[in-house]
């Protein structure tokens, strides 16, 4: 099989600058006194939850590409106006926001994110992470499910994750808009890195609101979409589909529900076409993730198909900020890890799965290429 890979040269500027980040980041470990740094990243929540109100009260959005005053902007967001200039001078002492005047507020390079109005947006993302069905868990769980092996989510809810999110609608939409805005932390070398050109129906299996899909159909004319997720999840997609007119890929783009755990897939009609799971595996168990796979090899058969995972890789010794953090949300609400290229190996050939390829992304997520054993 000839290479997928594309804009190589990028995925290795973005992997070298990447590294040079993560050892930046542990810089203060070796400046601080240990007891100073150990109540610095114990309080670390403090910021978080700093974030999340100013992600609340929709001040970056408010702001926009003004310089406010904090009378009018405390007006404009319904706050006090004392207790916000108290929240955005600490915020600002973190890098976001910046205060150019005594009294006065303007939006910075690190805050401009946090607008609803602009794409790259991840105010999504924060308010998800720090929504109480989110946070209550590392809160009031972690330590026990430590003990017994629980799942922290689970332990704290009763139910699982995903349960919780079909039982809540707003947790779902917010989730689904959470996810959409991976790419802003991905950017699009998913759509530009990796040879879609050679397919003409994308199968992405997990694909939510279909927001990668859209970003692959928009670079790539000849190919039809068709997204499977839950029910709940897909007809939130068709709704909000529906409140986009005149977008230049609708019409390629098809939603189908289905359930992923241990529902049959869309079978592929031929080399023709490609399955994709963006981060979908890594919510599962080994043996959740096996049968999925299989059932992926059973829906690709002799057709010739490809199945690209989309998945971030743990080193095989240590980890880097990134990696150990996404396999602690992973920890903190279902069974399922960020998997070493040994692990991946494994579960692959349990699962009757040949890894191909890997496309690198100038992203922290790597491409997985795979075909059903012969």
């Amino acid at each position: 099989m000839s290479s997928l890979q594309k804009q190589s040269l990028q995925a290795w500027a973005f992997g070298w600058a990447a590294a040079l980040a993560n050892r930046l980041q542990r810089l203060p470990n070796r400046l601080a006194p240990p007891p100073f740094r150990l109540i610095q990243i114990g309080s670390a929540f403090w910021q978080s939850r700093a974030l999340h109100a100013a992600a609340e009260l929709d001040i970056a959005t408010l702001l926009g590409e003004q310089t406010l005053a904090i009378d009018t902007l405390a007006e404009r967001a319904g706050a006090q106006a004392d207790g916000l200039q108290r929240l955005l001078r600490f915020l600002a002492a973190i890098g976001i926001f910046e205060l150019v005047a005594p009294g006065q507020v303007r939006n910075n390079r690190l805050s401009q994110p946090l607008r609803r109005d602009r794409p790259g947006s991840v105010r999504s993302m924060v308010l998800m992470h720090n929504s109480p069905a989110m946070s209550r868990p590392w809160y009031e769980s972690l330590s026990a499910s430590l003990r017994d092996g629980s799942v922290p989510f689970e332990r704290c809810h009763g139910q699982s994750l995903y349960s919780h999110m079909d039982a809540k609608p707003e947790m779902a939409a917010l989730f689904a808009r959470a996810m959409d805005e991976v790419e802003a932390l991905s950017g699009d070398s998913f759509a530009t890195a990796f040879d879609w050109s050679r397919f003409r129906r994308l199968i992405d299996v997990g694909g939510s609101r279909g927001a990668k899909s859209a970003a692959i159909l928009r670079r790539h004319p000849q190919l039809q979409a068709l997204v499977i997720d839950r029910p709940v999840v897909v007809q939130q997609a068709r709704d909000w589909w529906a409140a986009q007119p005149g977008s230049s890929c609708r019409e390629r783009l098809q939603f189908e529900p289905g359930d992923l755990l241990s529902g049959p897939l869309p079978g592929a009609r031929d080399a023709g076409d490609v399955y994709l799971l963006s981060a979908v595996l890594h919510g599962l168990d080994d043996g959740g993730a096996e049968a999925l796979l299989r059932r992926l090899a059973h829906a690709v058969g002799s057709s010739g198909a490809t199945v690209v995972l989309m998945e971030l890789l743990m080193p095989e010794q240590g980890g880097d900020i990134s990696a150990c953090s996404f396999d602690m949300q992973m920890l903190m609400g279902t069974r399922g890890r960020i998997r070493t290229p040994s692990q991946w190996r494994s579960l692959l050939a349990r699962a009757g799965m040949q890894w191909q390829q890997t496309v690198q992304l100038a992203s922290f997520a790597q491409m997985l290429v795979l075909r059903p054993q012969a």
